[in-house]
């Protein structure tokens, strides 16, 4: 889902970085606090693009007991517990309800979360500034301080 097609009240989140509470290892780098949307009571993040080198997915996909999603466990690729879950067949009533289009899942238990600044570092980073790529926020990132550099010279 685009920056364009997410609903208003997702595109006025923090971005946020997560790293696994075991090992400190970063297995995310655009994560979004998010609730479960089978059991509203449960909080998590969330995000939109799978962690390149942060996470490994593990074990046999399974059934969910709040509804009929399949997902697949995701383990930190450092020291190896688990620390969210893939949903790799989304159900249709999770489909249809207002979500965020994410299918990468972090157990708010399994991470410490912290807030990512803009590139100018005065700012928190929110989703509807957020590139949509992560190639097009790499390039943008290497920009700015590449700008920053040839300013300080």
């Amino acid at each position: 889902m685009s920056r364009k097609q997410m609903h208003p009240t997702f595109q006025k989140k923090w971005v946020m970085q997560l790293d696994c509470r075991f090992c400190g290892n970063c297995v995310c780098l655009r994560g979004m606090k998010a609730i479960l949307l089978a059991d509203t009571s449960v909080e998590l993040y969330s995000t939109d693009y799978p962690p390149k080198s942060g996470v490994e997915q593990f074990g046999e996909t399974y059934g969910t007991r709040k509804c009929s999603c399949k997902i697949k466990d995701i383990a930190c690729l450092r020291c190896g517990n688990p620390v969210g879950y893939k949903v790799t067949l989304p159900c249709k009533p999770c489909l249809q309800s207002c979500n965020n289009g994410h299918f990468y899942m972090f157990h708010s238990s399994a991470v410490e979360s912290m807030e990512r600044l803009d590139l100018t570092g005065d700012n928190l980073l929110l989703w509807s500034n957020l590139p949509e790529t992560l190639e097009e926020e790499e390039r943008l990132r290497a920009q700015y301080y590449e700008d920053k550099e040839e300013c300080c010279r």
